[in-house]
Formats: structure tokens, C-alpha cells, sequence
């Protein structure tokens, strides 16, 4: 509205308030009077209406639970058989009038929906996580801008497998019923989120329409956004809206009506009488407030008109506001000082929102610009993502403070570099990347730039060569848009930090790879709990009495859809993503288990297993294998551990720690893959270790290679001399076995004995085990 508008309305208001204070004080008490009965019937209206909703929702839920319940539907869900999903859940939502059936896996993941897109996200949070803290849900939801009431129940077969719901839609059969039940008129109405109607159902919808469409209509619908009831009246009808269900995208209520004649026709003529009286007063004043109100609004309006120019980044030189009053003139000539501020804060904002603070590079998203506008060049360029290695270490040595000294010490360095480097970013953390105009880099100009960048830095009197790991990505070879050659970049850097390269260029195929290692990490989080891990077991025979002496637990993952995963891949994926824990924590237990139920058939075996470097640094892990010999009855010569030497060379005390402690609750230890690592036996004399296991990469080859006959020798020689056991694991012939004989290995592990086996076969395989005679594999 207008303010000129506003203000003669203002004027004539005090007129009309000034005759008819005494009239609009009575009126006023017979309205509030007539309201409040309104006010008392559309309560009651709203209370049948919720307990009508909660009546269909209680046989709603009813039906439900038959489903969930029923043993062909727990089959199906099992075995995710998506056909009968859909049968089942139509033929059980057609009986139980459902206008709405859904079927999710635990995460919320839709399996099958009436109304939604299979493998779709759970379209009602809310309500899901309600189910899953009180084991049912029941409520009502918005779906595409629709209310339904809905119950979600869990399917149990007998653990929690997913979740079934059903729902019917609140329209015109619910207000039909309110409406024969009370003689109100009842609206379902929902708004969306810029305020329009989504969904209207009324046993009046014109009428409602209309109201919705003036003025108090407005007012009501914010009211029903700030309040969970809210009374008002229009020119045609009393109103009472109850919130039914409010997210960030939808608004939705019940308003309950009665017509205003209904109630207040006894007042009506009493009403115009009193505005005859004072048409005549208003037609007086009329004049007089419309010349009032325009010599006051004029210069006002003329300032509103400059203000919204330069809202709209228009610049101002002068405002001439035509008037003689000074306030005027001041807020003229504040509003130009304003114009200054602003497009003072706007440059600064603009160059933050596109810069890094601690360094002044542009940042990411600045770098996404550039390179759009360079892609729609076509010129072709080069990237050089740059990441500085072992950052956090620098860190935790000389601080964070010296940290940043470094990253903006690099920062001057890349700026400084001329042609043909176009542009340097910092893009987040460590990682610094060049926009460098050529095709691809060639070797020497990429040394150039690395020699120049990694020259010594000052810290804390110390000089620091930073080390640099690079990824380089071609425009357009790797990619033709700016998001594609940005997570190419982070891939070519990602394969030069993990094989400790200076640099890598991006190869065709590695998305895939990068791809399926995500998909890996995300599913091994499942693996356990759906059944998908498994161990095997590989036996290790004694060089002496040709007998099995013990097994080895090895870890197996068949991944639903990828197949067989090699260990390889995924426990070196779990420990880079912090689930390694999960899966030994699964293996301790598996293993001991298995320990249990061999035991219990009169089999008294022995079990080696592998830890992780988490695991052996953890201080807890004694204690927690101390209890699982405590669950199931286990004694320590039961379980022996294996453990890398890389693991134990992270962290050697910690290591030494926690080894000490396993040995000393009787538990044998073995050093595995001995001979790839970077520790030395004088390394491994202070660890409480039992057997070294030479790696595979040395045995397979024992009877053609010398150089490998004499690395397994020399070091079977000295592992005696330190007391220790030696296993030779990868034997896989005969000769090689009885060459190993020979050289006094005093265990044996590989093919040429067993595969891997599951531990259902380990008790065949045992019965059917003939005792080895080397001496028969020398003369062989």
C-alpha cells in the first residue's frame, strides 16, 4: 500500500473513531460475544476431527501390522523379490482402503511405493526416525504437497529387516464426514513454501477459495504458520485452523468454518445504521486528508524511489527530494553515504566470497569460475594439483602457526612463478593447485616448478623442505568441464600421495577405480550385519612330524553385487577409512566362536589370526580377548596373532605395549610377510615375538631363483639364532617344500598343503589328512 494511501486512510480513521467510539464498543462486545460461541462449536469440530483421524489411524494401524506380520511378505522382503513387493502391498493396500503403500530397508531406502521411485530416499524423515526410537510410527505427512495420515510399522523376520507403511490421503470423503457429524464446514488446505495452495479439499471449495483469497484469508494462513490453532473471521466466515503437519516445505491445516451470518445477521443492520452516520463525516474530511497527505508523502516517496535504485545497484549521484523540511534533506544525503558503504562492502565480500583468507589465492570456488570461462576458450591447459605431505606432522611438531607460515610461504612462491603458469589456488587445507597455459607438462618444466616451490622454509630457526605430491590433469584430454577435471585432479593427486610419488597424470579408467573404492568403503559398513563376511581357514603343517599343527584365519568378503572383493582391497580400504576396527572386533569374535563349536565336537585346534595397526597399538585389545576366552572357554594356546612389520613400526612402543601384554597372557606372536617391511631383526629382538613367517614373494620362487633360496637361508639361520620359529607361508610344490626341510623351516603354509577352506569343511579335511613325509617330497 501506498504510503500516501496509508496516510489518508490514517486520517479518515480518526474521524471514524471519533463518532463511533461509543457504537464500535458496543458492536465490538456482541461480536466477541457471538465469537466465542463460534469459537466453543468449531472446537468441538476440530476434536471429532482429531479423533476421527486417530479412529483411521488405529485400524490403519491394524492393518499394518497384519502385514508386517504375514510370513509371505517377511519372504519377500527377505529376498528383496521386488515383484511380490509391489502384488503384496497393492493387494493389502486395496483391502485396508490404503491410498498410499511403502517398503524401506533399514536405512530408509525405498524397496517399493505406490507413490515413490525405487532405492529413493525415506520421503518422511521425521516420522521414520520416530519409528525407529519407539518402534512405530504413527502421524501425518506431507507427500507432493498432499496430507496423508500414515503408520509405519518394522517387518521382523526375526531381526528388524525393514519397514512397512500404509497411509490414506485426508481429502474430501474426511471433511464429507466432519461435516455430517458437526454441520461445519471443514477444509484440508496446504501451502507451500512460498505461500501458495498445494493441495485444497473442502466440502465448500469455492466458498473457501474465495476466503483464501482475501484478505483475512492471508492473515489466517499466517497465523496457521505461528501457532498450532488459530482463530479468525473474515467477511463471510469464523475460522478455526489446526495444524495438521509443518516442515520446510509444507504448511499444512484443517479450517473448521461457521458463516458469519450465522452468527452475527442479528448485528448487521446495527452496523449500517452506524455507517450511514458517518459517510457524511468521511466525505467532509476527505479533502482535506487527501491534500494533507500528499504534501507530506511527496518528498518521501521520491526518497523511497532513489532508495529502491540503489537496492538495485544503481548509482546515485544526487537526490532531490523537493522538499524544505531538514529531516528530509538529511535522510537524502544519508542514504548517498550509505550508497558508498555499500559498494565498499560489496567489492569486499565479492573478493572473500572468491578468495582464501589466510593466503589471498582465490579459492575453489573462484578456480570453478576460471576454468568454465577457460573451457569456453577451448584453449587447452594444464592443472597441477600440489598437496603438501606429511602436513599434519608439520603441525603437531611446530604448530599450527608455523603451519599457516608455511602454507602462505608457498602461496607468495606459486603467485611469483611466471609463464607459462596462468593462476595459483588454494582449494582446501594443504592442497594448492596451478592453472598453467600448455597442452600437458612436460618433465623438466614440472621440476622447474617443484625445485622452485620446494626450496627451504624457515621454521622456528629450522630449515623445512617441504615435500610435494603433484596430480596433472589435461584439458581436454581428462575431461571437458570444470567439475570433471576438478575430481580427476583430486584422483591423479590422491594415486601420486598414496604410492609416495612426486607426480602423477591422471590415466583413463581410474574414476571407475576411485568409484568402486567409495562404493567398498560404504558397503563394508553393511557387510557384517548382512551376512556378507566370511573366514577361511589355511592349515600349517610341522616340518618334523609332517602333522597340522595350527590354522590360519583368513578374511573373506563376497559383495553382493561386485562379487568377490580380494582382502587385499578391502582391509586396506577399511583401514584408510577407520572401519578396520569394525571388522577385527567381527573376526576376534567369529574366530573364537568357531574355536567354541570345534571344541565342542572334541576338536582342540589352534587359530592364527592377523592384526591390524590399529589393533596393535590399541591398549584395550588384552582385555578384550580376555573376555572372549572368558565367553567361550577358550585357553591362550588356542589363538596365536600375526602382525606386519609396518604395523608394528608405526608406533613401536605402543606396539611393544600391547604385544607384551598378549604374550604374557600366553598368547603365541608372529611377525607375517617378514622381509617386505623396513625393520631389521635387531628391530624385531625387542619384540615378544615367537615365529617369523617369511613372505610368499620369497618361497614361491625357492626352487629356480638362488637369490631367493639364499635370502630364506640366511634368514631361517638367524631366526634360530634369536629363538624364534620360522613359517614359511606359499609353498606350492613339492620341491619347494622339501627344500625348506632341508634348511630346517621348522612350519609350512600354501597351496601344496590346502587352499583356504570355510570352516564348515576344516573337520572333512582333517579326517581325510594323511601326515606329510618330506623326506619321500626330497627324493620326489
Amino acid at each position: 500500500m501506498r504510503f500516501r494511501t496509508r496516510l489518508t486512510i490514517v486520517l479518515l480513521t480518526v474521524v471514524i473513531i471519533s463518532q463511533l467510539a461509543t457504537g464500535v464498543a458496543f458492536l465490538r462486545a456482541t461480536q466477541n460475544d457471538a465469537l466465542a460461541k463460534g469459537n466453543q462449536r468449531l472446537e468441538v469440530g476440530a476434536r471429532v476431527f482429531q479423533q476421527l483421524l486417530s479412529i483411521r489411524g488405529e485400524q490403519l494401524l491394524g492393518n499394518v501390522a497384519i502385514l508386517a506380520d504375514d510370513f509371505g511378505f517377511k519372504s519377500a522382503v527377505a529376498t528383496q523379490d521386488t515383484a511380490t513387493l509391489y502384488s503384496v502391498l497393492a493387494n493389502h493396500g486395496d483391502r485396508a482402503q490404503a491410498d498410499m503403500v511403502m517398503l524401506s530397508d533399514l536405512s530408509g531406502n525405498i524397496l517399493a511405493s505406490s507413490h515413490h521411485e525405487q532405492n529413493s530416499a525415506m520421503p518422511f524423515p521425521g516420522l521414520f526416525q520416530r519409528a525407529q526410537q519407539t518402534g512405530s510410527g504413527v502421524g501425518v505427512v506431507i507427500d507432493n504437497g498432499e496430507p496423508y495420515e500414515f503408520v509405519l510399522l518394522p517387518v521382523r523376520a526375526p531381526n528388524l529387516i525393514g519397514w512397512v507403511g500404509m497411509g490414506f490421503l485426508i481429502n474430501e470423503n474426511v471433511t464429507e464426514e466432519i461435516n455430517a457429524l458437526t454441520g461445519l464446514e471443514i477444509s484440508i488446505v496446504t501451502y507451500n513454501a512460498s505461500g501458495d495452495i498445494s493441495y485444497l479439499a473442502s466440502s465448500h471449495q469455492e466458498q473457501l477459495a474465495m476466503s483464501l483469497m482475501s484478505d483475512s484469508g492471508s492473515q489466517l494462513m499466517e497465523g496457521a504458520y505461528t501457532t498450532s490453532n488459530q482463530l479468525s473471521l473474515d467477511d463471510d466466515y469464523l475460522s478455526y485452523a489446526t495444524t495438521l503437519m509443518a516442515n520446510q516445505r509444507y504448511q499444512s491445516f484443517a479450517l473448521i468454518q461457521l458463516s458469519r451470518n450465522e452468527l452475527l445477521g442479528a448485528y448487521s443492520q446495527l452496523q449500517w445504521q452506524l455507517l450511514s452516520i458517518v459517510a457524511l463525516m468521511v466525505l467532509l474530511t476527505l479533502a482535506v486528508a487527501l491534500w494533507s497527505a500528499r504534501s507530506i508523502s511527496r518528498p518521501l516517496i521520491a526518497l523511497a524511489q532513489a532508495a529502491k535504485r540503489i537496492g538495485q545497484g544503481e548509482r546515485i549521484d544526487d537526490i532531490s527530494s523537493g522538499s524544505t523540511v531538514t529531516e528530509t534533506n538529511q535522510l537524502a544525503t544519508t542514504l548517498l553515504s550509505m550508497q558508498e558503504d555499500i559498494a565498499e562492502r560489496e567489492a569486499s565480500l565479492l573478493h572473500q566470497s572468491r578468495h582464501d583468507l589466510l593466503t589471498n589465492l582465490p579459492n575453489r570456488v573462484s578456480a570453478f569460475e576460471d576454468l568454465q570461462r577457460f573451457i569456453v576458450l577451448g584453449k587447452p591447459f594444464t592443472l597441477l594439483r600440489l598437496s603438501i605431505n606429511d602436513f599434519r606432522d608439520i603441525n603437531d611438531t611446530f604448530g599450527y602457526e608455523l603451519g599457516d607460515h608455511l602454507l602462505v610461504t608457498l602461496a607468495d612462491r606459486l603467485q611469483r612463478l611466471g609463464a607459462p603458469v596462468e593462476k595459483a589456488y588454494r582449494l582446501d587445507g594443504d592442497e594448492l593447485m596451478l592453472m598453467i597455459d600448455a597442452p600437458e607438462l612436460r618433465e623438466h618444466m614440472r621440476e622447474e616448478i617443484i625445485a622452485e616451490i620446494s626450496e627451504p622454509v624457515s621454521l622456528e630457526k629450522s630449515l623445512i623442505v617441504p615435500a610435494l605430491s603433484a596430480g596433472e590433469v589435461n584439458y581436454p584430454v581428462h575431461g571437458d568441464n570444470a567439475q570433471l577435471l576438478l575430481r580427476r585432479s583430486d584422483i591423479a593427486l590422491d594415486q601420486a600421495r598414496r604410492h609416495r610419488r612426486p607426480h602423477e597424470r591422471y590415466v583413463e579408467g581410474q574414476d571407475e577405480q576411485h568409484l568402486r573404492q567409495l562404493m567398498l568403503i560404504r558397503d563394508l559398513q553393511e557387510a557384517v550385519d548382512n551376512g556378507e563376511l566370511w573366514m577361511a581357514y589355511q592349515p600349517k603343517v610341522d616340518t618334523i612330524t609332517g602333522n597340522v599343527c595350527q590354522f590360519e584365519a583368513l578374511m573373506r568378503w563376497r559383495h553382493p553385487t561386485l562379487g568377490f572383493v580380494p582382502p587385499d582391497e578391502f582391509i586396506g580400504l577399511a583401514e584408510r577409512s577407520g572401519n578396520i576396527g569394525l571388522l577385527s572386533d567381527w573376526m576376534l569374535a567369529h574366530v573364537c566362536e568357531q574355536l567354541y563349536h570345534w571344541k565342542r565336537q572334541g576338536r582342540h585346534l589352534s587359530v592364527a589370526i592377523n592384526l591390524s595397526a590399529s589393533d596393535v597399538i590399541d591398549p584395550g585389545l588384552p582385555m578384550h580377548i580376555h573376555e572372549l576366552f572368558e565367553s567361550y572357554g577358550l585357553t591362550p594356546d588356542q589363538l596365536a596373532l600375526e602382525v606386519t612389520e609396518s604395523a608394528v613400526m608405526q608406533d613401536v612402543n605402543a606396539a611393544t605395549e600391547t604385544l607384551m601384554a598378549l604374550s604374557q597372557m600366553g598368547l603365541k606372536i608372529a611377525v607375517d610377510d617378514y622381509g617386505t617391511g623396513y625393520s631389521s631383526l635387531a628391530q624385531i629382538r625387542r619384540l615378544p615375538v615367537d615365529e617369523l613367517k617369511i613372505d610368499k614373494s620369497f618361497v614361491l620362487t625357492l626352487d629356480t631363483q638362488q637369490e631367493d633360496l639364499t635370502i630364506v637361508r640366511s634368514t631361517i639361520e638367524m631366526g634360530h639364532h634369536l629363538g624364534l620359529k620360522i613359517v614359511a607361508e606359499g609353498v606350492e610344490n613339492s620341491t619347494s617344500a622339501a627344500l625348506l626341510s632341508q634348511l630346517h623351516c621348522d612350519y609350512l603354509q600354501g597351496y601344496w598343503i590346502s587352499k583356504p577352506m570355510p570352516a564348515e569343511a576344516v573337520t572333512d579335511w582333517l579326517d581325510q589328512f594323511k601326515t606329510l613325509s618330506l623326506s619321500a617330497a626330497v627324493t620326489h
